[in-house]
């Protein structure tokens, strides 16, 4: 029989009598599938409705009321549940039904948008063995089981989780303590575009006390974890300028100046040796005291498990652990392009050489300020700034020995949360009493989320509350949710709807 019409055999088993949580967690396997199988590019024209329907219908059944929120891209969804007390706080969650892009050719298992339970392991030369699962394990076994398919871990399944805690919390506890909103962005794999706009126009049927980011994975020791802010980002594109045309390099060579060894020269000049930017101004007004260098050492972290986890031999000198890196905004070379490489390569001097920049902000630095500290430092090193755009006209060629073009963007600001703030507290009071320990405390994430909206416009305190395993592969071909991290999210936002503030 096949693996999903047992799994529906046993939701309709179970669906007859009182559930005990790990029962209905399995019990919900199937609409879980459901939602997994549709399609959630958002950059493809269209294809996030079928999602928003499914949630619509999804969140109803459960008593939620329901409104779409328009904008000028794909609409946020709002589910509303009010507590029984009219004077009790409000919580407002955040999540994304969203995906990246797909290459269903890279994927082993089967379709991206096919939910295949399956396991994988790690061998010792790096690869990584993919192995289908024809039955449905028992006990220890199926929490070790992944479900592969896009989207299920970034980020359908703290949705899922989040449905599946609720009805296991109505059924067994019944009383809200506090008023339940929840926000579902549709454009988050495209960085939100919209949402600071829809944020200012909705911001009344949005407001809150406290705003939960439902995104990311836990804590790479698989523990309970609890995030106070996330960088932002900004994105650049540099282009050098040599010769009109690719020259032959034994003619040339010498002679014409090389777009990809100026670009290279351009580069390495913004850090030194160990990895630290060297712009003037480029970490302006990050001050990390005591206190906050003892939080961030105490996220637990062994460095030579992590730089044979990570292929390296030592890490750049921005801090002095990673969590300390995070803490200032990075200068990224994220792609190059000049000539030819490989088979293609010829004995050319290039025309031009391209790199792609992302600089990921902290609190303290704001995107067009670290947009133009790097114009700033084009400039200074000579280079003349054709208009992004267009190529240098004939008249800019002559007269200018160095050309380049540069353009950048801020998609979001970063966000930061006080660690010893009431939404911390609250989660964490909730976490321990769930599992026992007090969950891994992190200042800020390395990632971004689209957050900085919300919390500079409803001036609301948001803290993420990461769920799924940290190996899901996310963004990539393969991406898996390992089901002992299904169980655990569930377990996770039950400890959370319970929990006063």
């Amino acid at each position: 029989m096949r693996l999903f019409s047992i799994i529906s055999l046993l939701f309709l088993g179970y669906c007859l009598s009182a559930q005990s949580l790990y029962d209905r967690t399995l019990a919900s396997l199937p609409e879980f599938y459901e939602y997994l199988s549709l399609p959630n590019d958002a950059k493809i024209d269209g294809q996030l409705e079928e999602n928003l329907v499914w949630l619509e219908g999804a969140f109803q059944r459960r008593g939620f009321t329901i409104r779409r929120l328009e904008n000028d891209g794909t609409d946020l969804l709002l589910a509303e549940m009010p507590a029984l007390k009219r004077n009790a706080p409000t919580v407002l969650f955040y999540g994304h039904t969203d995906g990246q892009s797909v290459d269903p050719a890279k994927w082993v298992l089967g379709p991206p948008y096919k939910p295949t339970l399956g396991e994988l392991e790690n061998r010792a030369d790096g690869t990584i063995d993919y192995r289908k699962s024809e039955s449905l394990p028992e006990g220890a076994a199926l929490l070790q089981s992944r479900i592969f398919a896009r989207a299920a871990s970034d980020a359908k399944a703290p949705i899922m989780m989040f449905l599946v805690a609720w009805d296991h919390f109505v059924e067994n506890r019944g009383k809200l303590p506090y008023h339940v909103k929840f926000i579902i962005d549709s454009e988050e794999e495209i960085s939100s575009p919209h949402l600071p706009a829809a944020v200012e126009q909705y911001r009344s049927e949005l407001a809150a006390d406290h705003l939960i980011i439902l995104d990311g994975p836990v804590h790479t020791n698989n523990q309970p974890t609890l995030v106070y802010g996330a960088r932002g980002i900004a994105t650049a594109r540099l282009t050098v300028y040599g010769p009109k045309l690719p020259l032959h390099s034994g003619h040339y060579g010498n002679y014409a100046p090389n777009p990809a060894l100026r670009l290279a020269q351009l580069l390495a000049g913004t850090k030194d040796d160990r990895g630290r930017v060297t712009i003037p101004g480029w970490n302006d007004g990050i001050e990390l005291d005591e206190t906050t260098k003892a939080i961030l050492a105490a996220v637990p972290v062994d460095p030579n498990t992590l730089h044979a986890k990570l292929g390296i031999a030592a890490p750049d000198a921005v801090g002095a652990n990673l969590q300390e890196a995070l803490q200032y905004p990075s200068l990224n070379v994220r792609g190059l392009n000049s000539g030819w490489v490989g088979k293609a390569a010829r004995t050319i001097v290039p025309a031009n050489a391209v790199a792609n920049l992302d600089f990921r902000l902290v609190k303290e630095s704001d995107g067009q300020r670290l947009i133009r500290l790097f114009e700033n430092y084009l400039t200074q090193q000579g280079y003349y700034l054709v208009p992004a755009g267009r190529e240098p006209t004939d008249a800019e060629r002559a007269q200018y020995p160095k050309l380049a073009s540069y353009s950048g963007k801020t998609y979001y600001g970063a966000f930061r949360t006080p660690m010893d703030g009431e939404t911390g507290k609250w989660l964490t009071k909730a976490l321990s009493k769930t599992f026992g320990a007090p969950p891994v405390q992190i200042r800020t994430m390395g990632g971004s989320v689209p957050i900085a909206p919300f919390v500079n416009t409803l001036e609301v305190p948001a803290v993420i509350l990461p769920l799924v395993n940290p190996d899901n592969n996310q963004h990539s071909p393969n991406e898996n949710l390992l089901l002992e991290r299904y169980f655990k999210g569930v377990e996770c936002l039950l400890g959370v709807l319970g929990e006063k503030i």
